[in-house]
């Protein structure tokens, strides 16, 4: 088996990131790195008594955290072979990690999208405007790139020596845009495989406000237009 890590961005997840640890099967996966993105709860204990390793990262910022957790593996000894990402909110079914990887270890495919539209989302999950900006944001990239994309879903992975390729830049909203333009403009083997998901634990950063929403549904589409 490929070794296989798993990298949470946490805020204020007290709540939830315990039940998202225990849901990850442990018999694939190596480490689980939790990157506790400046919480003033009790996310960072509750991680480490589930036996995850925690990083702290005081700048806030979704992507900034996934970068903190990039730069720990640089370092790590052996080398791993396979980076997964999820939310720490418990929205994910952390259980089908195992249909992330597949596709990489029997297909040699080096990115695999967990795609919440091709999947079945519990009702009220996903928001009105979490659908639209999604929407847009694949046809866009559709349209502008020539590649087809149902989701950009948080849950994915992706090979370690492909992902620092990639070389990622993006500190907030638009990590995962980026990371799925720039394998398509790198000519990466990308698929994407259904995945569920369900209504998180605690209130969405940023779809649960509208603030939120417009920041996040502008940065993306600025990534977009950015990476040509």
């Amino acid at each position: 088996m490929p070794d296989i890590a798993v990298i949470i961005p946490a805020y204020n997840e007290e709540k939830a990131i315990g039940k998202v640890i225990k849901e990850i099967p442990k018999d694939i996966v190596n480490e689980i790195i939790v990157i506790n993105n400046n919480s003033n709860d009790d996310t960072k204990k509750v991680a480490i008594s589930e036996g995850a390793t925690v990083l702290d990262e005081p700048k806030r910022g979704y992507g900034q955290a996934c970068l903190k957790g990039i730069e720990y593996l640089k370092d790590k000894s052996p080398q791993t072979d396979i980076v997964v990402f999820m939310d720490g909110d418990h929205s994910d079914y952390p259980s089908e990690l195992s249909k992330l990887v597949k596709p990489i270890i029997e297909n040699d495919m080096d990115m695999v999208i967990g795609s919440r539209t091709l999947g079945k989302a519990e009702k009220g999950a996903l928001t009105p405007q979490q659908i639209f900006g999604n929407k847009l944001a694949t046809t866009l990239i559709r349209l502008i790139y020539g590649i087809r994309y149902t989701d950009l879903g948080p849950f994915r992975a992706i090979k370690f020596n492909p992902l620092l390729k990639l070389k990622m830049q993006d500190k907030n909203y638009g990590w995962t845009t980026e990371m799925q333009i720039k394998a398509a403009k790198q000519k990466l083997n990308v698929s994407e495989v259904p995945v569920n998901y369900r209504s998180r634990i605690g209130t969405s950063k940023i779809s649960g406000t509208i603030k939120g929403s417009l920041l996040a549904g502008y940065k993306i589409i600025l990534t977009i237009f950015r990476c040509l």
